[in-house]
């Protein structure tokens, strides 16, 4: 009886389009920025078949599942375009609506041209949990679309039939990951690596991946830490008929903690700490009451219009107050009056070594153990000397942790950080890519030792020629360098790194082999060849702010330009062109 009083409910529903759209927003992870919505069904409030899983399951059953669908797609792009939602609109298809005589071609088109909506944005996402027709039919479709203007995505891969298989022969633009593989994940290290590697494969095949069903900040804080670039989830936001929030305020706290944290790790705001504070006006016996209170304070910070003046310390008072009648005399005096003004008062930005060498560089019988840490000018805070040694001792044993042992130059982690920092503060700048060639073979011939030696010569250069302020330097390994340059400055540095390179580089090969050019040595394929001189191969590509996501990004670009510079042969550095997919006009050879 009740399954009979379904389909009753069903045929209404069919008759009279008795459903709702439903909008679930997209969010960017790396920005914050509403990408877009999903747009999903619902039947009937009070209905048996409000329920998408139930409405959907017995539309399939009675064989309307493409009526219904057909149905739900134009309800929702007429909605969408009433309420003006920005960003784009992902459109549920199944994978066996395409090949079905329900699916009229040119349906969506023509509804998007009545409402003004441009096609590129629409996403058709092809559920995965219908199997997919492999007679062509589907592919010629899914072209069709895309043709048309429409972009491609597959929805949940990792729980239908041939997700990978789908994924190279669809070749979609979009690929949204399945929550099974997102809940808990900060927890399970098995599904760390499956969704790292799905962003790998994206990332290689330019295609975005979106993560489905986020509902926990630990969740959503592993997966930006993934590379993930976007995402949706009850976290973020739930399906609503009339969405009205363009934002998710969790993710920009989340976003901006990250980028408060970056921020934080070398200045001296990382040493502030909460301090008790007197103004001036406050008498002496307020000062000596604070230290009774506060044992482990051993100096008060004096503020005028909350900005600090000075210090008065715990011993200072201490020794006023022990001499004869020293507390009747004085504990009514104002604080003012015993204010110590050496205490270094710092800007919460400036850097941990600029502070260090602050301290270091005032003369020993003033040297004192306050850091007093202003922003714009006002009391944030108090940190101490013994703090921001103990603070630099972690930042060093970090970048040793990370330092490659030939040259102690910074290593991946510290580069893909300092890459991923630019590209979260918008920043644009040139990354290039240093590479030897032809040393496998000289390292063959004269050694690993000799070959050590050159690469300590390619990083001394380097740090010799660029003026580390603004860029980074970095040893990948092997023979690989990388250095990110903030300005254009990258020609005249890599100009005098490859002329110093070519006569220093002579030194490490003897006489006989200066004469013949090069040394024998057996190549890739176990034969004996000759190989020439050590050279140095530079690609450089220009990257402007919002090209790249991530520093996988960047790596694929970089390696690319490195690849052709080394195809030029001998010295050179290269500037590769990323919009012509060759290299530019700028080149310097030796």
């Amino acid at each position: 009886m009740q399954r009979l009083e379904h389909t009753s409910e069903l045929t209404k529903i069919l008759a009279n389009q008795a459903i709702t759209p439903y909008f679930q927003p997209i969010f960017d992870l790396n920005s914050g920025e509403l990408y877009g919505h999903e747009a999903l069904t619902r039947g009937p409030k009070n209905s048996s078949l409000h329920s998408p899983l139930q409405l959907f399951t017995l539309a399939e059953e009675h064989k309307k599942l493409h009526q219904l669908e057909i149905m739900c797609r134009e309800k929702a792009i007429i909605k969408f375009a009433e309420l003006a939602l920005p960003g784009k609109l992902f459109l549920n298809v199944s994978a066996s609506l395409l090949g079905s005589p329900e699916h009229q071609k040119g349906m969506t088109l023509a509804i998007l041209d009545r409402l003004n909506i441009a096609q590129h944005n629409i996403v058709m996402e092809l559920s995965e949990q219908h199997k997919f027709e492999h007679d062509g039919l589907s592919h010629a479709t899914i072209e069709h679309y895309r043709k048309m203007g429409f972009k491609v995505a597959i929805d949940d891969l990792g729980v239908g039939y041939s997700g990978l298989q789908l994924w190279s022969e669809i070749q979609p633009e979009i690929v949204k990951i399945d929550k099974h593989f997102i809940q808990n994940i900060d927890q399970d290290a098995v599904k760390k690596e499956f969704v790292r590697a799905m962003v790998a494969i994206g990332n290689r095949l330019g295609c975005d991946i979106i993560a489905e069903g986020i509902e926990t900040s630990d969740e959503l804080e592993q997966l930006i830490k993934l590379g993930v670039k976007k995402g949706q989830g009850y976290l973020l936001g739930r399906p609503t008929p009339i969405p009205t929030e363009n934002e998710s305020n969790i993710l920009n706290v989340i976003l901006s903690r990250r980028r408060f944290q970056k921020h934080v790790r070398d200045s001296v705001m990382s040493l502030s700490k909460f301090s008790p504070t007197l103004n001036v006006g406050d008498e002496l016996k307020t000062a000596s009451l604070v230290f009774r209170q506060a044992p482990e304070v051993m100096a008060i910070p004096i503020l005028q219009n909350n900005k600090p003046i000075g210090v008065i310390r715990r011993s200072q008072l201490h020794e006023l107050f022990s001499t004869p009648y020293g507390r009747a005399l004085y504990e009514n005096t104002d604080v003012s009056q015993m204010l110590t003004e050496d205490a270094l008062i710092v800007e919460s930005h400036i850097s941990l070594s600029t502070v260090s060498m602050q301290l270091t560089n005032q003369d020993a019988t003033s040297l004192n153990n306050e850091i007093i840490i202003t922003q714009q000018g006002e009391y944030l805070g108090m940190g101490s000397l013994k703090d921001l040694l103990k603070r630099i001792t972690e930042l060093k044993i970090q970048n040793a942790t990370y330092s490659n042992p030939l040259t102690l130059l910074p290593g991946n982690v510290p580069l893909n950080q300092e890459i991923d920092e630019r590209m979260h503060a918008k920043q644009g700048f040139y990354i290039a890519y240093f590479d030897l060639n032809h040393f496998k073979p000289f390292n063959d011939v004269c050694g690993y030792a000799k070959g050590d030696e050159v690469i300590k010569l390619v990083g001394a250069l380097i740090e010799k020629h660029i003026n580390q302020a603004g860029h980074f330097i970095s040893h990948i390994g092997g023979d690989d360098f990388v250095v990110v340059f903030s300005d254009d400055s990258w020609q005249k540095s890599c100009q005098k790194i490859l002329t110093e390179f070519e006569a220093e580089v002579k030194q490490h090969y003897d006489n006989e082999q200066l004469e013949a050019g090069g040394v024998y040595a057996l190549d890739r394929h176990g034969e004996m060849s000759f190989h020439s001189l050590l050279s140095l191969a530079i690609g450089v590509v220009q990257l402007e702010p919002n090209q790249c996501e991530n520093h996988l990004q960047v790596a694929e670009i970089a390696a690319k330009a490195k690849k052709v510079a080394k195809k030029q042969g001998g010295n050179i550095c290269l500037l590769y062109d990323l919009t012509k997919g060759r290299p530019s006009d700028t080149s310097l050879c030796c």
